[in-house]
Formats: C-alpha cells, sequence, structure tokens
C-alpha cells in the first residue's frame, strides 16, 4: 500500500503567525528520504493554507508525484491545469468548514465534472474524487471519466475516536446523541464494511482505490487491512506527531503501518 503525506497542516502553522516559516517546501526533499510515495496538498479557494506559489514551487520541484485536492470551481481548475499536478483530487469545499467535511456530491454535478475530466485528460493528468463510501458515488465516479476514486474515512475515524477517547460529544458526522458502547461497536463494523465493499465495487468497474481523512497511527490498521486500497492519503496525524518526533521519524512510523 503506497503513503501520500498531506502536508498542508504545515502551511496552517505558517499562516497562524502570517510568518514565512515553517515552509512546506522543506518538507519535499524529507518526505523523499522518508520513503513517501507520494505528496499531497489542498489548494483551497480561500487560500487559507496553501496558496499559489506553494503548489507551484512544491510541483516543480518535487521528486514525488503530487496529488492535488481542489474543489470543482472553474478558476481553481484553470490554475491547477497550469500548475500541471500529476494528479487532481475533486472535493467538496465550504468556506466556513474546519477541514473537509463529507464527500463530493458527484451526482449533483455531474456534468461539470465530466467536463473537468475531458480537460485534465487532454493534458495527461490524472483524475480522482474525493467521494462518500457508496455504490451510487462510485458508479457516478466511473462515469465521469475518472481514473481513482479515494473513500472519504471521515465517519468510520470519528466512531473510533468515540469508541477509544473519552469525548463528550459527537462528530458533525454522527447525529446521534448519548449513544453507548455497543452501539458504537455495531456503527464501526457497518462503517467498515461500507468501505471495504466500496473499495471492492470501485475495482470491480476498473477504478484505483485510495483511502484518506481523520486516519492515524491507531485507527488506520483495519484500512490497511483492505487490499483492494492502494493508497492512503494521511496528513493532520502526521504532522501532529512530527512535533515530538521529528518528521522524517514520523512519516517512517506510518509507513511501517501501512506496508
Amino acid at each position: 500500500m503506497f503513503l501520500g503525506v498531506n502536508i498542508d497542516h504545515i502551511a496552517v502553522l505558517r499562516e497562524a503567525r502570517k510568518i514565512n516559516d515553517p515552509d512546506p517546501m522543506d518538507a519535499v526533499s524529507l518526505l523523499k528520504r522518508a520513503g513517501a510515495n507520494q505528496i499531497t496538498i489542498h489548494l483551497r479557494e480561500d487560500r487559507r493554507h496553501m496558496n499559489d506559489k506553494d503548489a507551484q514551487k512544491i510541483i516543480e520541484n518535487s521528486p514525488l508525484p503530487v496529488n492535488m485536492e481542489c474543489s470543482i470551481n472553474p478558476d481553481i481548475i484553470d490554475i491547477v491545469i497550469k500548475l500541471n499536478p500529476h494528479r487532481v483530487t475533486l472535493v467538496p469545499e465550504k468556506r466556513e468548514e474546519v477541514t473537509t467535511e463529507g464527500g463530493l456530491d458527484v451526482a449533483k454535478y455531474k456534468n461539470e465534472i465530466a467536463l473537468i475530466a475531458k480537460r485534465l485528460e487532454y493534458h495527461h493528468i490524472e483524475l480522482s474524487l474525493f467521494i462518500d463510501p457508496t455504490t451510487e458515488g462510485i458508479r457516478d465516479t466511473k462515469e465521469v471519466g475518472a481514473q481513482w476514486v479515494e473513500l472519504h474515512t471521515g465517519l468510520y475515524a470519528n466512531i473510533y475516536a468515540m469508541l477509544h477517547t473519552n469525548m463528550s460529544k459527537t462528530h458533525h458526522c454522527i447525529k446521534e446523541l448519548d449513544i453507548d458502547r455497543t452501539s458504537l461497536h455495531v456503527m464501526l463494523k457497518k462503517s467498515l464494511k461500507e468501505l471495504h465493499e466500496s473499495a471492492k465495487y470501485a475495482n470491480t468497474l476498473g477504478l484505483r482505490v485510495a483511502a484518506g481523512h481523520g486516519l492515524n497511527y491507531q485507527n488506520v490498521k483495519s484500512i490497511v487491512d483492505m487490499s483492494e486500497i492502494e493508497e492512503l492519503n494521511i496528513g493532520q496525524s502526521i504532522i501532529a506527531r512530527s512535533i515530538f518526533t521529528g518528521f522524517e521519524t514520523a512519516v517512517k512510523d506510518m509507513l511501517e503501518l501501512v506496508r
């Protein structure tokens, strides 16, 4: 299984003080040395962390493939095509969200995504769609012309956290309140089954499968066990761990779990 490391949170730390460091570009050579397979970055419409200059420097100088997450906004797509990353992953985006909440509604934006797919194909850029693990979403992903699907693991990660921490409040993905542990175990098993069945179905359609969102050193094993998934994209937990262990060590620790 391959590991893509999302380095957005390096830019988040920089933007907290609006200064010049840490520079996300400094992570590139360290990721290569640590053995990562891919760099993932998200160019948001509001540029809250990564900006155009960051993206350009990383794509032009990275020895690793760059997977760029972005919305379907036409202006963003124009910029991304000029930057020419290895892959584009289309994600939903809201200005008010802290991080990406849920998968892309492919059915709702099917025509727009199909046009983006044709543009990216012309420029030899792979396309992935970040979606919730549903049969309908995977079928739509295939129909619009994407080569990859990235399964949103946020619900699984949130249920896992509720089971293994003293979280007093449920996450936005979980609407019920005061859920007992037995119910949480049932929900966790159901979430994993949905992810696994979705990955298997995507494979039957010829889609390559990635997964990500909320994955960390504690919860990643159940996802790694799904052989149909060939790539994980993980960011926040690696950057958080690096504060205490150093960046290379944090990446290598995750790689050991993934491989």
